[in-house]
């Protein structure tokens, strides 16, 4: 790599920057969901909706509509619904219960410190979570991973209403990379998700640092740059990897 410095590091959220185990998650929130739901919809009629109209979202491959509008205009389609009654109700549920799921999460002590590093090191640093939630939602699990938007200059943080793909689609991280003015090459994408995270942002060029939460080999070594604990890897980007 000789003198390369990268510009930009890329952090996935969930069991990277926090430890949140998505079968325990997804219950607890669609739990919640369904107590916000009536009178406005019948609970279980309306979480299939959601799960359909989420996987329309994740699906589509049309870069010049929002995530947030591709998930709406199918809710929409799907149910009849006023978009706009049903957006202020649920950015309610995301106001109010949903800070409740904070106790299925577990912060790490090392995230606070390792954001920051990269910052005053000079790099951007993106939050790179699957966008397919409100801005909400993403800025609560900032906050319980102890970096919350108030207190850290990102780059970009992406969520369903600024971003047009989701993972794993190329243009997802193509978008990134367009938005904060930066070459796949000058980039590191950190993740635990092989298919989500590491595999895209290995075919687009970029470094890439998987999060191995069991102690796994890579499924394809050749295509991380390198792998391991979170703790490994504050200990490599807080001593100048990557940079000459």
């Amino acid at each position: 790599m000789g003198d390369f410095m990268i510009r930009a590091v890329l952090f996935d959220l969930d069991n990277t920057l926090l430890l949140n185990n998505m079968q325990t998650f997804m219950p607890g929130y669609f739990g919640l969901l369904r107590q916000h739901v009536p009178p406005l919809f019948e609970a279980d009629g309306f979480i299939r909706e959601v799960l359909h109209c989420t996987q329309v979202m994740m699906a589509d491959k049309d870069t010049a509509v929002s995530n947030r509008d591709t998930f709406w205009t199918a809710f929409g389609e799907r149910t009849n619904g006023d978009r706009a009654m049903l957006e202020a109700h649920f950015e309610g549920f995301y106001r109010d219960q949903f800070p409740q799921l904070q106790a299925l999460t577990q912060s790490l002590p090392q995230t606070a410190d390792l954001i920051r590093s990269c910052l005053q090191a000079g790099l951007q640093v993106v939050i790179a979570t699957n966008p397919v939630y409100p801005r909400q939602a993403v800025e609560h699990r900032l906050a319980w991973a102890g970096v919350p938007v108030t207190a850290f200059s990102y780059a970009l943080v992406t969520d369903y209403e600024n971003m047009h793909a989701t993972k794993p689609h190329l243009a997802y991280y193509e978008e990134i990379l367009d938005k904060i003015d930066c070459l796949p090459e000058q980039a590191l994408m950190v993740g635990d998700n092989w298919e989500n995270d590491i595999a895209p942002a290995a075919r687009l060029g970029l470094f890439t640092y998987w999060i191995d939460l069991e102690g796994q080999a890579p499924p394809e070594p050749a295509m991380v740059t390198d792998y391991g604990s979170f703790e490994r890897l504050c200990v490599l980007l807080t001593s100048g990897w990557l940079r000459p």
